[in-house]
């Protein structure tokens, strides 16, 4: 498949569909060109003559739909949005692994193992998601809130034990790169938000463990706004949203550029967005930015390469494109 759409351009490598899923939409009926999605199937796209719809899918039952706003990018940069993780800090291979960990204790199976096709399905999206998706797969006879104990319960100790200094080894590696391309584009006056789908208590210390490591200080004093999916809902606690919004929903990359940084509609065309999962730059583009990828996460697996305005393997590949040069 190779063609031009409204919203997205071209559009290369996805599976056409003859209806959506939900069944709104068909081809060749109510204005409907082509329906199409990539290969994860995490959402569905409707073209049409002077548009085109995306429905994100939802594992816990609360789909949406978005109409794919048209991004167009003029550099310089005023402000740039940075996922955390595998764009900012190599970390997606620990948290899988902390899925793992509780699938196998959910399962009450010690040897168990992910596959390498459930990658896309569990990087990117909200834990919630991440867990849905593999009891169905792996054990359909347990519950949702079942696993979400058992993650948090994990996570907390895994954790508490990375932040004294034990714990997993390698969980938090700064990207290549990170302080050196950090550090220009903020010399140069443009406007960082840290953006990322994981809730307050397992984002905040990795990028402080990532800051310590690379000696750059208080990661709240440095970036301009840092937006997480919120606060884990735990009995006695207050909880969040993020669990229903997260990426590939538009809401978290919204939110950082109009009310962390301020950046007006008019001002979308000076903002750049950097991701390295297909979740994430499905979330850029419905919040109306261009999305830059970064190599090494899941977008080519994802079949999500035509959502990028392009690729780099490091980020400071990105400095001519931000700056302007």
């Amino acid at each position: 498949m190779k063609a031009w759409y409204p919203g997205i351009g071209k559009v290369e490598h996805m599976i056409e569909l003859e209806c959506t899923s939900d069944g709104s939409f068909r081809r060749g009926e109510e204005g409907v060109e082509a329906i199409f999605m990539p290969a994860d199937q995490k959402v569905e796209f409707v073209a049409f003559s002077d548009k085109t719809m995306c429905y994100v899918k939802s594992a816990l039952g609360y789909p949406a739909w978005y109409r794919v706003p048209q991004a167009a990018y003029e550099g310089p940069a005023g402000a740039i949005l940075m996922d955390l993780d595998g764009t900012s800090v190599r970390s997606e291979s620990f948290w899988m692994w902390i899925i793992e960990q509780t699938m196998a204790k959910l399962m009450k199976n010690p040897g168990f193992e992910l596959e390498a096709s459930d990658e896309p399905q569990v990087s990117g999206h909200s834990v919630s998601e991440h867990l849905q998706y593999c009891i169905d797969k792996y054990c359909p006879d347990q519950s949702l809130e079942a696993a979400r104990r058992i993650y948090f319960d994990t996570t907390e100790y895994e954790m508490k034990e990375i932040l004294e200094g034990r714990g997993k080894q390698g969980a938090f590696t700064p990207a290549p790169g990170l302080k050196e391309f950090l550090t220009e584009v903020k010399g140069r006056g443009v406007r960082i938000g840290l953006v990322t789908s994981g809730l307050y208590t397992k984002a905040m210390p990795e990028i402080i463990s990532a800051f310590r490591t690379l000696k750059m200080g208080d990661p709240l004093e440095f970036y301009d706004a840092v937006i997480t999916a919120g606060q884990t809902f735990r009995k006695g606690q207050s909880g969040t949203i993020g669990e229903l919004a997260p990426k590939p929903h538009p809401w978290l990359y919204s939110e950082t550029a109009r009310v962390g940084l301020g950046i007006l509609e008019e001002e979308k065309s000076r903002v750049l967005g950097f991701e390295d999962s297909s979740a994430g730059v499905m979330s850029i583009r419905l919040a109306g930015f261009e999305a830059v990828g970064i190599r090494g996460g899941n977008i080519h697996a994802a079949g999500m390469d035509s959502l990028c305005r392009c690729q780099y393997d490091l980020l400071e590949e990105a400095l001519p494109l931000i700056l302007g040069e």
